[in-house]
């Protein structure tokens, strides 16, 4: 097997030698400034793209110090996870709120394969947490450094046809609101504010603890093939159909992908190696330095010397441990969810789009599937879902990529990831949401004065 950045570094001295020299990508983006002139210090997302100067800071220990910051706090209030998200979620200039405090399984039913989990727990602790009791999460993201109420809060999903997001194995949670204090839901209890708040962009209050259904620990086999990208677009119905967890990635001025496939197996364990994406990512890049301006000279070191050297690979282990994957080199996203029968003429749109006017795009575009659930801000809410992701590198300017493909992902009914970036404003939500008037309408009961409401918030639901 020969390994894949070998192959790329030896990619890269070709197009050294066929192409012009590199073109943007390589000066660090400003930094605002430490402190406002109030004093405040700065906050800023993982990509580094949004900041704010919060006027408190809080961390609360328990879920009555929650619901009393809640009441008293300077507004807007904004709980923060891991900054993972690229929408403006978390700015303010208020009260900035950590439940780095609030961690770790509460209670557990082994036979029901239930754990009540408090919310500020990140999906990568959680993982060694339920395995130590003969559980895991049926599905994954790509990453995990998020908290449980901030993927639950913007609808964070992994991929498999048959496996909803996140939220879809939530059996209940406890909420703490401005205008209630603690507040309990299920789908008995307050069942309104359970189908609004189970994605609720951390507008409705801040989640304190979470009862999730799991399922038994699983081994699964995960296999890495590189394919050519018309084969994988071709076959992506059946191969949604035929695995257990499926995706693909789609390298633009290439015309290769590869499939990610996860199956259940008996098979002894195999970890997986030392993750190498990162360095094949940049390898990645700086094959677009040298060919930039030469974009077919891209494609043609892809046929000519990637492809016939990429061998797929394979790891054996517990799902919770190969589902997700280390994503270090920071990058701004755009992701929208289609009909998964408009998935891929969309992405085919979007590949087309960026292959004629983004010469300085070389991330690779993901595509995943999800099922359907009920949540009213779902945007997998009463249809099979297909994903579609297109990234630029946090050097890069964004802003010019994100404006071509939104358009053909709105052309094709598509409905925004909550924690990555978009234009849609409320009037565009609600024509896309069966249930976002009913969602408005109980965010106003529990928030009526506003108080979780950041500017972006603001627009996204006309308030």
């Amino acid at each position: 097997m020969i390994a894949r950045r070998t192959v790329l570094k030896g990619a890269v001295a070709v197009g050294a030698g066929l192409a012009a020299q590199g073109c943007a990508g390589d000066a660090e983006p400003p930094s605002p400034p430490v402190q406002d002139a109030a004093g405040h210090l700065v906050w800023r997302n993982w990509s580094g793209q949004l900041h704010s100067y919060p006027a408190e800071r809080v961390a609360p220990a328990s879920e009555e110090a929650v619901a009393d910051l809640l009441r008293k706090a300077p507004a807007p209030i904004r709980p923060v996870g891991a900054g993972h998200s690229f929408s403006a979620l978390v700015p303010t200039d208020g009260t900035l709120v950590t439940l780095d405090g609030l961690t770790g399984v509460i209670a557990h039913d082994a036979r029901g394969l239930r754990a009540t989990v408090r919310a500020g727990t990140r999906l990568g602790d959680l993982g060694p947490a339920l395995a130590a009791i003969g559980q895991e999460m049926p599905n994954l993201p790509d990453v995990n450094k998020q908290s449980l109420a901030g993927a639950l809060s913007t609808a964070t999903h992994g991929t498999g046809r048959a496996f909803k997001a996140l939220h879809g194995d939530v059996l209940a949670f406890r909420i703490a609101t401005p205008a209630g204090g603690l507040v309990d839901c299920d789908a008995t209890r307050n069942p309104e504010l359970f189908q609004a708040a189970r994605v609720g962009l951390g507008a409705f209050g801040v989640l304190t603890q979470v009862t999730l259904q799991n399922a038994a620990l699983a081994r699964v086999k995960k296999r890495v093939e590189p394919r050519p990208l018309a084969d994988i677009l071709d076959a992506w119905p059946a191969l949604a159909a035929a695995h257990r967890n499926v995706e693909f990635f789609a390298i633009p001025f290439t015309g290769i992908g590869a499939t990610i496939t996860l199956d259940e197996v008996t098979e002894a364990v195999r970890p997986r190696g030392p993750d190498e994406d990162a360095g094949t990512l940049m390898e990645l890049k700086r094959l677009r330095d040298w060919t930039s301006r030469m974009p077919f000279v891209r494609r043609w070191i892809a046929e000519k010397v990637l492809a016939p050297n990429f061998e797929p690979t394979e790891a054996v282990d517990e799902g919770w441990k190969l589902l997700s994957n280390e994503r270090p080199i920071r990058f701004n996203e755009m992701e929208y969810h289609v009909p998964f029968e408009a998935q891929v003429p969309a992405l085919r749109a979007v590949v087309a789009a960026i292959e004629a006017h983004c010469p300085d795009v070389f991330f690779p575009v993901e595509a995943r599937v999800i099922a359907a659930d009920d949540a009213w801000l779902s945007p997998f809410y009463g249809r099979l879902s297909g994903s579609i992701a297109v990234h630029a590198y946090y050097k890069d300017e964004f802003r010019v990529l994100f404006d071509l493909v939104e358009p053909i992902f709105r052309r094709y009914d598509g409905r925004p990831h909550w924690g990555k970036m978009h234009s849609l404003k409320a009037a565009d939500l609600a024509a896309l949401y069966p249930k976002f008037e009913d969602a408005r309408r109980v965010r106003a009961s529990v928030d009526p004065a506003g108080r979780m409401l950041n500017a972006y918030l603001r627009e996204v639901f006309g308030a």
